[in-house]
């Protein structure tokens, strides 16, 4: 990642500067619950709810569980529901660690979230279902692997009220849809599929797409790709419900200059004002800050982060379609970005309301701001 240049760095802190009066800093001494007032208690109070992912590792930690008691409305089951995690073989099914999760949401009053169905990327199929003897005919196979393991997976968990049925499908690069062996044999069809049947099996959860286009120059024919993709959908009457917006945002390892980019936040109005005028949703479902190429200055950092996330919440919760905010976990020490192309300077990575003390960040209070001041549902 290259070094903030001169004009860089004063940008940021300009920015960050402007942010602090509704970004309270944190002491040492820092509730490890924030402020009084839950960020889903935040949420409700303007017809939202507020959540986080949990793993099934993280119920053995009861500081990280209290967090999701306290703060949380709603869990997305992390990986313990994911293709790979839950059938092994083509009869053979294995819930345990997504039971256990089930069971933690269920006892705490949370509502349940489903990630992912079909993720639309050959190399995060099962490997058995990579190496399938396919036979005579190959789309037909497909469509009862499909139909077996989607149908399964949404009738062992009737309580979830969203479902990710499809991850990814849209290249980041092209905009096409990614081609995988399904894609091959079953055309572009297997995404309508995959839907029907998610339909049939759980009538009023709410089907999703997710994908991580975002806010960057570099991601316009993503963009594009994704907004022509749900036309297409919405055209065939493809029962897609919302859009997940991962929103990873922050740096990117393949576009480092500058560290946190220069967002688009007119392109980025524009393309959440075409997928709510097709009649979708909206979810915030895998929210996380990347700070690679920030400053090592611990407090420092963290207000350039919790300005930079400030202004993609307070665009992106503007759209009353959006109704869930969810980040990928609660806790800096248990992010998946600690171990995505670490800092150049060796310290760890700052991507969540939390630090990994368990203390509330700028970042927390960020979320909480924007939260607050989001336009009512």
């Amino acid at each position: 990642m290259s070094p903030l240049s001169r004009r860089e760095f004063l940008s940021l802190a300009a920015g960050a500067m402007a942010a602090a009066a509704s970004v309270p800093r944190v002491g040492a001494t820092a509730s490890p619950a924030g402020p009084a007032q839950s960020l889903n208690a935040t949420a409700r109070a303007r017809g939202m709810r507020f959540g986080s992912a949990m793993s099934f590792a993280q119920l053995s930690d009861p500081r990280y569980c209290e967090l999701m008691r306290t703060q949380c409305g709603i869990m997305v089951t992390e990986n313990a529901l994911k293709w790979p995690q839950t059938q092994s073989g083509p009869s053979t099914f294995t819930f345990g660690h997504g039971d256990a999760l089930a069971r933690f949401a269920a006892e705490n009053g949370l509502l349940l979230r489903g990630h992912n169905l079909l993720w639309q990327k050959s190399r995060y199929l099962p490997d058995w279902v990579r190496h399938y003897d396919l036979g005579a005919q190959p789309a037909k196979t497909l469509e009862k692997l499909l139909y077996a393991h989607i149908t399964t997976e949404i009738k062992h968990y009737p309580q979830i009220v969203s479902w990710d049925v499809v991850n990814e499908a849209i290249s980041a690069r092209t905009g096409a849809l990614r081609e995988t062996l399904f894609t091959r044999d079953l055309g572009p069809e297997l995404i309508d599929f995959c839907y029907h049947c998610a339909r049939a099996a759980a009538p009023h959860a709410q089907l999703v797409y997710n994908d991580y286009m975002n806010w960057q120059p570099y991601s316009r024919a993503h963009r594009d790709g994704v907004l022509r993709f749900l036309e297409g959908l919405r055209k065939r009457n493809v029962p897609v419900d919302a859009l997940g917006i991962q929103s990873h945002i922050g740096a990117n390892p393949r576009h480092p200059d500058p560290p946190l980019g220069r967002p688009q936040k007119m392109a980025w109005r524009g393309f959440l004002e075409a997928v709510t005028g097709l009649g979708y949703g909206l979810l915030i479902t895998e929210f996380d800050v990347n700070d690679n190429g920030l400053p090592s200055e611990p407090a420092l950092r963290d207000r350039l982060i919790a300005a930079y996330a400030r202004d993609y919440l307070d665009i992106t919760l503007s759209f009353r379609e959006l109704k869930d905010v969810l980040t990928w976990g609660l806790v800096d020490k248990y992010s998946w970005l600690q171990h995505i192309a670490p800092r150049a300077d060796g310290t760890p990575k700052r991507p969540l309301p939390f630090d990994s003390h368990y203390r509330a960040t700028p970042l927390y209070f960020a979320l909480a701001e924007a939260l607050r001041t989001a336009p009512a549902r």
